[in-house]
């Protein structure tokens, strides 16, 4: 039997809307590869994402550019050299993650070494509005605890207080999408410390970020937008204190793995987090994120529909995926 591509470009909706510094979104926009061999298939999804210049139509261009390949057979080492990191190579890569696991029975999580897989303590994320929205949000949340608090505007102090005082007993992250600016970023690390945030995420745009080398970090600073692959990471010592590895940006999990590893050799914390997609989005990345330092895989906690079968999330704990998921 010759090997079998499909390409699919999917609409989920968003529960609400989503709002970060850059913008806001009803619906994930996301788009699955399925690849069959020998009555076997395996799939993976992607998320194109505008920050990296991606747009559906590219990635799905990019990925049908790859059909010869695939069905003659290239495997997951041979396609870090045949695309560059991104979402159309993280679709393919999680794509042949699992129809390996599924023609030769072995699961993923026994292959990476995540044998004993547990259930995870994902982070829960509130979108940037004014500060008594978010203290709204953070007060119907307040039992989670971990949040993810998205800012990066001109009232980001108000919006600290307001979310922390309205969730008091939770651990938060601050995601400021390179919306802070080296005129501000002091101040804020500084009112972030004295409010007990747990790690601030992405505060200055990716490649005007070396203040960071000459200033306090009172507060641990994580790169988002700074980091996708491991040859990444040389640079960024002394600059950023952990790494956030999504697959989308890494360009699939056999990237990741070797980011991750690499991440933790050079004293990087680990965060592992998402795009706003589905499960089957979110499932390699809970076998990747079984180690980390902080885990942000609440995409389809995010939705107002999700995929069947889907992860099993228990408040804000998220089970490893059932085979029959992926993987």
């Amino acid at each position: 039997m010759v090997r079998v591509i499909s390409v699919e470009m999917e609409r989920f909706p968003i529960a609400g809307t989503f709002t970060i510094s850059r913008g806001s979104k009803t619906e994930a926009e996301v788009i699955t590869v399925t690849i069959t061999d020998k009555g076997r298939s395996g799939r993976g999804e992607c998320v194109p994402y505008k920050r990296y210049g991606e747009t559906m139509e590219g990635v799905r261009a990019a990925i049908e550019a790859m059909r010869d390949p695939i069905i003659a057979g290239i495997d997951r080492t041979a396609l870090l050299a045949a695309m560059p990191a991104g979402a159309a190579r993280n679709a393919i890569d999680c794509a042949l993650w699992d129809l390996e696991a599924k023609l030769t029975g072995t699961p993923v999580a026994v292959t990476i070494g995540a044998v004993a897989a547990r259930p995870l303590e994902t982070a829960y994320t509130l979108s940037l509005a004014e500060p008594e929205a978010m203290a709204a949000q953070a007060r119907a949340n307040a039992t989670r605890p971990l949040l993810k608090v998205k800012i990066g505007g001109d009232n980001d102090m108000a919006r600290i207080r307001a979310v922390t005082e309205a969730a008091p007993e939770s651990r938060i992250i601050l995601d400021a999408n390179e919306g802070w600016t080296h005129e501000n970023v002091e101040a804020n690390l500084a009112f972030a410390a004295q409010h007990g945030i747990a790690v601030v995420e992405q505060p200055l745009p990716a490649g005007k970020d070396d203040i960071l080398r000459r200033i306090a970090h009172p507060v641990p600073v994580c790169a988002d937008e700074s980091v996708h692959a491991a040859k990444d990471l040389e640079a960024l010592v002394g600059l950023y204190d952990a790494v956030n590895i999504k697959l989308d940006k890494s360009g699939g999990l056999t990237e990741a793995l070797k980011l991750r590893n690499r991440a933790r050799d050079l004293g990087f914390g680990i965060m592992v987090g998402c795009m706003v997609g589905t499960s089957l989005a979110m499932a390699p990345a809970v076998l990747l994120a079984q180690d980390a330092d902080f885990v942000d895989l609440d995409g389809p906690l995010l939705l107002a529909r999700d995929r069947e079968p889907g992860l099993v999330y228990r408040g804000s704990l998220v089970s490893p995926p059932d085979r029959m998921l992926w993987g």
